[in-house]
């Protein structure tokens, strides 16, 4: 499962701000993953921007009071002599060939086609691209939307809704009251194959009327069957049972996890991919660079705190201590 975020994605902009020809004029983004990729461009790149259909009507171009920027004398989109066409990525290539063609019979000047991610047989449907990625992909932007979902395992608290608070996660009164009225979080536009939650069996009318109520489509809900949440905690099975529903059903290609411990665990139990809400990565078996990465982020940082600590410490132990000059 290849897996790309944000951070990837404004990294990629910035190795890659060369590739973009110096003579575009404006960065019309094909709507709606097309329109992030644009604005960064364009923003980075301090260029003008519009989406497809705003370009298509020829709309005057907005811009902001706090600073200026190249061909800012553009006000209408059809008078720019070269855009720059952008998607976030192709696969058929449907999306940026009819966008493609619907300029063209509109717009008489130079059209430059770019997709930020491409794969090897789909490269020459656009001008530029700036990374091949193969199938499968995900994007963060893209993944609680995707079709892989009609494969996958959701968790409900943390994805679909809010964490319950410490109040709130009482086993009682306060949980019923929580598991009907919490927000929802991120809740999927296709039918999700198996939702898997630690919640206990005896909620499962709470949880199956809050679903309901807020448009989520799922196959089977999968929750744990046990008496109450202290022998849950006591057994400390979160990561065991979502790990072995997940292993157990041969067509789930991926599981969406809200905490990074489980999403871990989940991932080594289950030999299979894990996305994590919490830190927006993909845990993918055998690269295991990626934890280590985190480790080493979070130990950095812990470094540096404790030497600030040390150094303002240190700082006003001198500044306190008596002069030995006579």
């Amino acid at each position: 499962m290849n897996y790309r975020s944000l951070s990837d994605l404004s990294r990629l902009s910035t190795e890659c701000a060369g590739k973009v020809p110096n003579d575009i004029d404006l960065v019309v983004g094909i709507p709606r993953s097309g329109m992030l990729v644009a604005s960064i461009i364009a923003l980075k790149q301090n260029l003008p921007l519009t989406d497809l259909y705003s370009f298509l009507r020829n709309d005057e171009l907005k811009k902001g009071n706090t600073r200026t920027y190249k061909h800012e004398e553009l006000v209408k989109p059809l008078d720019a002599k070269k855009i720059l066409l952008v998607d976030d990525s192709i696969s058929s290539a449907k999306s940026m060939r009819a966008a493609e063609e619907q300029v063209r019979a509109t717009y008489g000047g130079n059209v430059v086609t770019m997709a930020v991610f491409a794969e090897r047989h789909n490269r020459h449907h656009v001008d530029m691209y700036l990374e091949l990625v193969e199938q499968p992909r995900v994007f963060e932007w893209n993944v609680m939307h995707h079709p892989f979902l009609a494969q996958a395992c959701l968790d409900i608290d943390g994805v679909l809704c809010l964490d319950p608070t410490i109040e709130e996660n009482d086993d009682g009164p306060n949980y019923r009251d929580f598991l009907s009225c919490t927000r929802p979080l991120f809740i999927p536009s296709v039918k999700v194959a198996h939702l898997v939650t630690s919640r206990l069996e005896k909620y499962r009318a709470e949880t199956e009327e809050w679903l309901q109520r807020n448009g989520v489509q799922y196959g089977t809900l999968h929750m744990l069957d046990l008496p109450t949440a202290e022998e849950r905690r006591r057994l400390n099975i979160h990561h065991k049972f979502k790990a072995e529903v997940y292993a157990k059903q041969p067509l789930t290609r991926l599981f969406v996890e809200s905490e990074v411990k489980q999403a871990v665990e989940i991932m080594k139990l289950s030999g299979k991919p894990v996305y994590c809400i919490e830190t927006n990565e993909m845990y993918v078996p055998g690269q295991v660079y990626n934890l280590k990465a985190n480790a080493l982020r979070k130990s950095h940082s812990l470094k540096a705190k404790l030497i600030g600590k040390v150094k303002s410490i240190l700082g006003k132990w001198v500044a306190l201590a008596p002069s030995s000059k006579g």
